[in-house]
Parts: C-alpha cells; structure tokens; sequence
C-alpha cells in the first residue's frame, strides 16, 4: 500500500502521485490485496491523497486515469471453449475470482470491455481504416471542445468531463426526451449508484464530443451504458 498511495517513515508519494495527470496502469488487477485497490476509491474522487505519520502529514496530488487487466479466473482459461477447470465448474471459479474487486472499486470504472484471446485469424486481418494519428486527432479536438465549454463556465480548472461536477455535468449532457427516458429506464434495471448516472453521463458526454454533436443523444447513451453494464473482466478504464 506504501508503494501505491505513498507513505514510509517520510511520507513519500507513491505511484498515484507519480502518475499525476497520466495513467496508471495496474495488470493482474484481482492479484493485488483488495484493501490495496479500496484506497484507491478516495483519491479518484478527490484527486488528492493524505499521507500521515506519527510525526508528519502531506497532502500529494493524485489525478490520474486508472486503466487496469485482469483475467476471467486465476487460471486465464475459464472463458477459452471446451475448457473446464479441474477445482470447480468454470462459473464459480470466475465468480470466485472478481469478488476479490469490491463493487465500489468497480463502480468508478467508466470503461469495462471484455477482450478475446488474438486468433492466428485475427493477426492476418488487414489493418483498421481508422489509424492512431486519425483518432488522436479527433481526442485532441474533443478535448478542446471540453476546455471551451467549462472555460465558458468560469470552471478553468476542469479541464475534461470526467473532472466535472455532477450539476454542472447534468447541464452539459442537454439530454432530449428520449435520452432521459433511457437512462431512467437503464438506472432502474441495472440499480446505477448516483456515482454511475454521473458516471454514464459523462462518459456519454465524451462520446457525444467525438462525434462533434451539441448534445448528447440516445445513441451515445446507449453505448456508454453499454461499456458500463458489461462484464466484470477484461480491460478496464477509469
């Protein structure tokens, strides 16, 4: 925990801190002891972490994008086909395994995207027509729309939609008839947290900026709910 958060008889910063306004990427997410990853949850919402000791006490920052991995079951192979664990059937070793990751930890990733093993079939497949240089491009001026519009909000310290707050963000999303209807209706079923609607909605929000729109539409709601209502496993990104 040291090591991650800071700490140390000097009050060190640790990794979080290194990666102030980067990314921080954690493999083998499950492997990590789970109060390690809980005291993660204060400083991705604050964006700032406390480190006390007997005889001192330091205030580092801590706003990073945290994007981890993690395997479907220790093994790696509970998802492969025809594959069947010798401990226990392949259902319970997976849930087994994701319940090491809390549901407050899971909660403040925006992002949860299942990734399939790469096939020989896949390697042999000519490259996307979209390529990094392109979609950088368009990031780059989504995050310029994104620094206008809190700028125009005397809000110059919020620099991306995920550093909005929830008021502000609910007057950002200009959601239409339809979209409010779906995300009421998808709160309902998959009980959002009032975290996750924020969540959702600024991730729809993004989504919306790529495409350029004003507003956010059924569309970029849709697929935001849909990284967000996938599996437990696979790639993450908050």
């Amino acid at each position: 925990m040291p090591a991650l958060v800071g700490g140390g008889s000097h009050a060190k910063p640790g990794e979080i801190s290194l990666a102030h306004n980067g990314v921080l990427f954690l493999d083998e997410l499950p492997e990590f002891q789970p109060q390690v990853l809980d005291s993660l949850r204060q400083p991705l919402e604050t964006g700032e972490v406390a480190v006390s000791r007997a005889n001192h006490r330091a205030v580092y920052p801590a706003r990073f994008q945290l994007v981890a991995a993690m395997n479907p079951c220790r093994c790696g192979h509970a998802m492969d086909p025809g594959y069947a664990c010798k401990r226990q059937p392949n259902e319970r070793c997976v849930a087994q395994y994701q319940a090491r990751l809390s549901g407050p930890l899971l909660d403040r990733f925006d992002v949860q995207i299942e990734v399939p093993a790469v096939t020989a079939a896949d390697l042999v497949l000519p490259p996307p027509c979209e390529g990094s240089r392109q979609v950088a491009a368009r990031v780059a001026r989504a995050r310029e729309i994104q620094r206008a519009r809190y700028d125009a909000l005397s809000l110059p310290r919020v620099a991306a939609n995920a550093a909005a707050p929830a008021a502000v963000i609910e007057r950002a999303a200009r959601l239409d008839a339809a979209g409010t209807a779906l995300i009421r209706d998808a709160s309902e079923r998959y009980g959002l947290t009032a975290r996750g609607f924020h969540r959702v909605l600024k991730l729809a929000r993004t989504i919306a900026d790529l495409d350029g729109a004003e507003s956010v539409g059924r569309p970029h709601l849709a697929e935001a709910l849909s990284y967000r209502a996938g599996l437990a496993f696979g790639r993450l990104a908050a």
